[in-house]
């Protein structure tokens, strides 16, 4: 499957860190971010994608670790299961790519690498939440205005940027 923009997501069922199943689809608009414990640019960015999971009510956002747990133990899924539980809970689930098949299915590169669906599955952004990892000001701003512009019905402006953060932990 190709990741391209306008093409079709990927579909997958992963499990979150209470072991419930979680696809995309079923919303106006879902929002796919591989991320992981360990990463500074995914822990920089980490509340920006939370607060949109909890100001965008209507949209779907899951949260995938796809990192070799053997190379990497801070990405196992206990080490998941405490992080969340340490936080207090997360406003989106955080899913477990042990196979790494839906990361590669989607083509990520970073954590994180952000992908916005439509309400049609189609890929309708992908890339940075915003332009600066340490700057939290600018509050996710390039997911913001791609899922605003999902929501009503419209295309991105900037339907891609490049994913910035730490590479994918592959397993070897």
């Amino acid at each position: 499957m190709s990741t391209a923009i306008g093409t079709d997501a990927p579909t997958f069922t992963l499990p979150d860190t209470e072991d419930a199943q979680h696809s995309p689809g079923d919303a106006p608009a879902t929002l796919v971010v591989f991320t992981c414990n360990h990463c500074p640019y995914a822990l920089a960015w980490h509340d920006r994608i939370a607060a949109i999971a909890r100001d965008y009510g209507d949209v779907k956002v899951l949260a995938i670790n796809p990192n070799d747990a053997e190379r990497y133990p801070r990405d196992s899924f206990d080490a998941m299961r405490e992080r969340v539980t340490a936080d207090g809970g997360w406003p989106m689930p955080y899913l477990r790519d042990e196979s790494q098949e839906v990361a590669r299915a989607y083509g990520a590169r970073t954590t994180p690498d952000c992908f916005v669906i439509d309400a049609g599955g189609r890929i309708a952004y992908r890339g940075a939440p915003d332009a600066d990892h340490q700057d939290p000001s600018l509050n996710a701003a390039w997911l913001r205005e791609a899922l605003d512009a999902v929501l009503a019905g419209d295309e991105p402006a900037q339907a891609e940027t490049k994913p910035v953060g730490c590479s994918i932990k592959w397993k070897q």
